[in-house]
């Protein structure tokens, strides 16, 4: 028969679970590890920091004897072993632990390195608050911006709309030039006679759209007796003032 390969996916995956017969030499090869282990750690010679350390967990953990000087006087003036120290009885029972130094660092040096991870980390957590605040402040603007957008937007549809309702108007009493050359929608297609005058003319009425809508809306209200918001035509102003709102969207609303 041909021996077998120990290494092979065969061998791996056989069931080894307790209980079950195990391969012989498998069995024997484990055993010689575990000795050899065992050998190991015992041959293995301790550093002088691990026998310091034994040696010193050894004294910490017997109590003191009467041979301690320390511990002879404190029996002379009446002392007796597991009593708390002081007149009364009010002091300590265990003795002060020992807070032993074993790196090469100089005193202080852990405090000062606490101190300045206690600082890092403050620093980092004051980072991540003004990122948070800018955040939140972008978003707050965004919302502004958007919101204005929406605004302006709508107070142009308005001002067009307005425009339409002025230019048929005054056309309906034989107005053939509006009051201001804002008034009415101008024509996508005019002639391109006295173009500067004409920019001269928009820098003179540099208003803004909110500006010429509020305009707009009054001379409507005062010359045609027309409300824009109602989409009505009142016989007077007297009539308008009394059955329309206001002079604003707002109003309406």
């Amino acid at each position: 028969d041909e021996e077998e390969d120990y290494m092979s996916d065969l061998f791996i995956k056989q069931d080894v679970r307790p209980g079950l017969p195990m391969v012989r030499r498998v069995k024997e090869a484990l055993q010689k590890e575990e000795k050899q282990k065992e050998a190991n750690e015992k041959n293995r010679q301790k550093s002088i920091k691990e026998e310091e350390k034994e040696r010193r967990d050894l004294v910490l953990k017997s109590a003191l004897g009467n041979e301690n000087k320390g511990f002879a006087l404190l029996q002379k003036m009446g002392y007796k072993s597991g009593q708390a120290l002081g007149k009364s009885g009010e002091g300590i029972v265990e003795p002060i632990p020992l807070n032993i130094k074993t790196g090469r660092s100089g005193l202080g040096h852990e405090e000062l390195k606490k101190r300045k991870a206690e600082e890092k980390l403050e620093n980092y957590r004051q980072k991540l608050h003004m990122k948070k605040q800018a955040n939140e402040q972008a978003a707050d603007q965004f919302r502004i911006r958007f919101k204005t957008k929406q605004e302006e937007r709508k107070m142009e549809g308005d001002l067009r709309k307005s425009q339409r309702a002025c230019q048929q108007l005054d056309t309906q009493k034989d107005i053939d030039v509006p009051k201001e050359t804002w008034f009415w929608i101008e024509p996508e297609e005019e002639d391109k006679k006295d173009e500067e005058n004409k920019e001269d003319e928009c820098k003179s009425s540099d208003l803004s759209v909110s500006e010429k809508l509020h305009i707009l809306t009054a001379y409507l209200r005062e010359e045609h007796f027309y409300c824009i918001w109602c989409g009505t035509t009142y016989e007077d102003y007297e009539d308008l003032s009394s059955n329309c709102p206001g002079d604003s969207a707002a109003d309406h609303d």
